[in-house]
């Protein structure tokens, strides 16, 4: 796209410079049938005659050498600015590859860190997760061999209590390492228990869902995408919000510069914020890189007192 750009650009550049030229030869022809004509020349002569001590005859002359010296003059800032054109398309070429560069970095780092944390979600439910499991099993047998000692009895119920509440605490880890459902079930699965786990932990507030086309279609690296951008929208709206509605809208659509892509549009009545000022989370930080690095675009809208709207586009396929 840049390259086509800068293709057009040098065309039209051309294309003035022969316009120009074409404008400075007609004016020249036109001016010489001119003076041919009317005999300037002469008539100035007869002009600057009374005048002779002043030596205006030679103003021509004095005129040449003003018009070449700006010539010259010209000339020389034309291939100054040349050559500090060449300069800044290959600084912007530079920068275009190193931004580039960049972003399959940022990318292949979201991968490496989804991999891990796929891995120690895995680690977690099949190594810790069995052996708390194989722990409860023992206390609960200890608890059935020792029912004529009640006080024993109550240090196995309080093993028993402590080991479901560490059984938890590695669910609710597993949660947030790795989607449920996602490997399974599907992006849509996953999004749907997403937005039931907030709507248990914000009972006071409404959340939708809309799903409209098929968000199945995506591959790994964008239904991560797209889930961590449903879930952070959501945790923020937790955190600083204070919305008793939100909306979340996923469509598949089309678009001229993306062609296929996935629109997701999140929005909330909470209190907003001004965007102006500072901004000392990087949650938002965060989304503009997922979606950036994946070729997208998105747009965060907020007013005090007019809750948050954040606007989405991300392409369904290709190379970021």
């Amino acid at each position: 796209m840049r390259m086509n750009s800068t293709a057009v650009e040098d065309a039209g550049r051309k294309i003035s410079a022969r316009r120009d030229t074409l404008l400075i030869v007609a004016v020249a022809i036109i001016a010489a049938v001119v003076c041919a004509k009317f005999n300037l020349s002469e008539a100035l002569l007869n002009l600057t005659r009374p005048f002779e001590r002043l030596q205006l005859d030679e103003l021509p002359a004095v005129v040449l050498v003003i018009a070449i010296s700006l010539v010259w003059f010209a000339s020389r800032r034309y291939f100054e600015a040349t050559r500090q054109l060449r300069l800044r398309i290959a600084a912007e070429a530079q920068l275009a590859e190193t931004l580039a560069e960049n972003q399959r970095l940022a990318q292949q780092y979201l991968d490496v860190q989804e991999q891990e944390r796929k891995a120690l979600a895995r680690d977690l439910h099949d190594e810790l997760g069995q052996y708390l499991n194989v722990i409860k099993l023992d206390a609960v047998s200890i608890r059935e061999a020792l029912p004529d000692r009640p006080g024993a009895a109550d240090v196995v119920r309080g093993m028993i209590a402590n080991i479901d509440r560490v059984s938890g605490v590695v669910r609710g880890l597993i949660r947030r390492l790795r989607p449920v459902g996602f490997d399974d079930l599907g992006v849509a699965a996953a999004l749907e228990h997403c937005v039931n786990e907030w709507r248990s932990r914000l009972p006071l507030a409404s959340i939708e869902l809309s799903l409209t086309g098929d968000v199945e279609a995506l591959d790994e690296t964008r239904g991560l995408a797209l889930y961590r951008l449903v879930q952070e929208s959501l945790t923020n709206i937790a955190r600083h919000s204070k919305a008793t509605k939100a909306e979340i809208q996923v469509a598949v659509s089309r678009t001229a510069q993306l062609g296929q892509c996935l629109e997701i549009i999140v929005t909330d009545n909470g209190c907003g914020a001004d965007m102006t000022a500072p901004q000392s989370g990087l949650g938002l930080v965060g989304m503009r890189e997922r979606v950036s690095v994946l070729g997208g675009s998105i747009a965060v809208t907020s007013e005090r007192g007019a809750g948050f709207k954040i606007i989405c586009l991300l392409p369904m396929a290709g190379a970021p």
